[in-house]
């Protein structure tokens, strides 16, 4: 904004000085007065005291079986989602490809990385990547 197109009111600095110093001690006092309040309030919840457990009470293999329960079947859905939902339309950002010869060799191409991914029509379709699902997924 050009200087000459300023409104007058804003010209004088002591008027700017006067309003930053008029919000920075509303904002403090604002500050102060809800520390205030959030010592005095009661708790919302009466929480009991933990107990501390032993060692003993603990079963681990328990722990394991339910963690490896759960990721496999969430890997499970996982596995069957369809990894590029633009496949098959003129969109599709993984179907385009460069390619480069270089001397006497045998020609690159990109296309030969974003295929697999491209035209899989899920997840567990991929080469690496179902293989690993497949891995996590439960038996049964």
């Amino acid at each position: 904004m050009a200087r000459h197109s300023v409104p007058r009111s804003l010209r004088r600095p002591a008027a700017r000085r006067a309003l930053i110093a008029l919000a920075s001690a509303g904002a403090a006092l604002a500050a102060g007065a809800s520390a205030a309040h959030a010592e005095t309030a009661a708790p919302l919840v009466d929480v009991p005291p933990l107990r501390s457990a032993d060692i003993g009470d603990i079963n681990p293999q328990s722990g394991v079986n339910a963690l490896a329960t759960s990721v496999g079947y969430a890997t499970g859905t996982i596995a069957g989602l369809k990894p590029n939902p633009l496949a098959g339309t003129g969109t599709d950002p993984l179907n385009n490809g460069i390619g480069t010869t270089i001397a006497d060799f045998k020609p690159l191409n990109t296309l030969a990385l974003t295929a697999p991914i491209a035209q899989a029509p899920s997840f567990g379709a991929v080469p690496v990547v179902g293989q690993a699902l497949g891995l996590l997924t439960p038996k049964g």
